[in-house]
């Protein structure tokens, strides 16, 4: 199986969906559930360069919402910086690089939606860089301790943050779901799930 893993640039909110093969009948179903579920207004796309998603359904999909699109260059791997760092430091932590069966794909994007994304944005604490210019004018990037914070605190910190919520969704409704447990008991439970999730598979594999 294959998995998608979307990441917002400014407040590094994360998604990650699963999918049997990479095609259109399976990728623009869980696109569609992605744009769907990110809280805030999005106001562009961007991607690698492959023709999963460098094709028309995914060109209207992103028109219908009036998302502009862009897409990496070529053999230029900086491009997708923050999304590769991702798909190594959590999807290859939590997912593992063993290979996963695609009957399991419809499970693993379950564990995704209910376990993994929420402990991503509520929970899980990311470093936000600072820009300092040196005194060559060069400019060097600073992570400290003290601008670590989740993806959801990190939006709700943007001046004026409620006007990017979509309609309908809410700071409170969003505050409600960060406190409804402590970061531990987060990490636990998702953990838990994992474990009894790859239990379920290998014991069906074997």
């Amino acid at each position: 199986m294959y998995h998608i893993n979307a990441v917002d640039e400014v407040t590094q909110y994360q998604m990650v969906c699963s999918v049997e093969k990479i095609s259109e009948t399976f990728l623009i179903p869980v696109l569609e559930e992605l744009l769907a579920a990110l809280p805030f207004k999005l106001r562009g796309f961007h991607s690698d360069n492959g023709s999963k998603y460098i094709n028309g359904r995914v060109s209207e999909l992103l028109e219908k919402l009036r998302i502009n699109f862009t897409k990496s260059r070529a053999r230029k791997t900086n491009d997708n910086a923050l999304v590769e760092s991702k798909n190594g430091a959590i999807i290859r932590k939590m997912l593992g690089y063993a290979h996963i069966p695609q009957e399991y794909a419809t499970e693993i994007n379950e564990f995704n939606r209910n376990h993994l994304t929420p402990y991503l944005n509520f929970h899980r604490p990311c470093f936000f860089a600072e820009t300092e210019i040196d005194a060559k004018g060069k400019e060097r990037k600073k992570y400290r301790y003290e601008n670590m914070m989740t993806p959801y605190e990190k939006f709700r910190s943007l001046p004026n943050s409620k006007k990017y919520l979509k309609k309908g969704i809410t700071l409170e409704e969003l505050e409600a779901r960060a406190t409804s447990m402590s970061d531990n008991e987060a990490a636990e439970q998702l953990q838990t799930a994992r474990e009894s999730l790859f239990q379920s598979i290998f014991e069906r594999k074997a």
